[in-house]
């Protein structure tokens, strides 16, 4: 399986022939889905899904049961829900979560689902759900509004990865994205750094 890495929570997923990218939002390169041939969404907010570009596309497209994605409609949209297991562009997912993490108490939040991909890759969307099969890649988010460091710390920690790479981090400007590096590097057994354009 190979992993490549876009800006904030994008990734593509290459396996068997099958492309699959997750999280192709307004803030990611639109070169993350040439040649896709499915597309996961963990939830409604723009940083992770353009619709725009979703919608000249053409291909499937699987996001939470619950996601307000109106500009999706004549699209193949499959609606997914916590602990179902589905295959995506040849490749097995199994989604986990629910609701994306607090960000202010009272605040609506939304649908948010990880997706378990392959033989153990995490994305874990806006939470940090764990889930109940094992993991050897981890997706951990670097920062956010509903994110501190040490909860992803935490969380990368009980998930107990072979592998983590950053995601969900282009809000960060260069000095703290050097920092939170720094301190995953320190802290995450297995992680390393992907830049945009990296992969795995």
């Amino acid at each position: 399986m190979r992993i490549t890495r876009f800006t904030h929570s994008c990734v593509r997923v290459e396996h068997d022939g099958g492309v699959l990218v997750v999280d192709p939002g307004t803030w990611s390169e639109p070169r993350a889905l040439v040649g896709a041939d499915a597309v996961l969404v963990t939830h409604e907010h723009t940083d992770h899904v353009d619709v725009l570009r979703l919608a000249g596309l053409g291909v499937p497209v699987y996001a939470p049961q619950g996601a307000r994605l109106p500009d999706l409609a004549p699209l193949p949209v499959t609606r997914v829900h916590a602990g179902q297991r589905f295959t995506a562009a040849g490749i097995t997912v199994t989604a986990y979560g629910g609701r994306h993490a607090a960000i202010h108490e009272g605040q609506p939040d939304c649908a948010n689902l990880g997706y378990l991909i392959g033989d153990g890759l995490y994305h874990p969307g806006d939470a940090l759900h764990v889930p109940d099969e094992p993991v050897r890649t981890l997706l951990v988010p670097a920062q956010g509004s509903w994110l501190r460091l040490d909860e992803a710390i935490r969380f990368a920690r009980e998930v107990g990865a072979e592998r983590a790479y950053p995601i969900h981090d282009a809000q960060l400007n260069e000095r703290g994205l050097a920092s939170v590096a720094g301190w995953f590097a320190e802290t995450i057994p297995g992680y390393r750094h992907l830049v945009p354009g990296d992969t795995a």
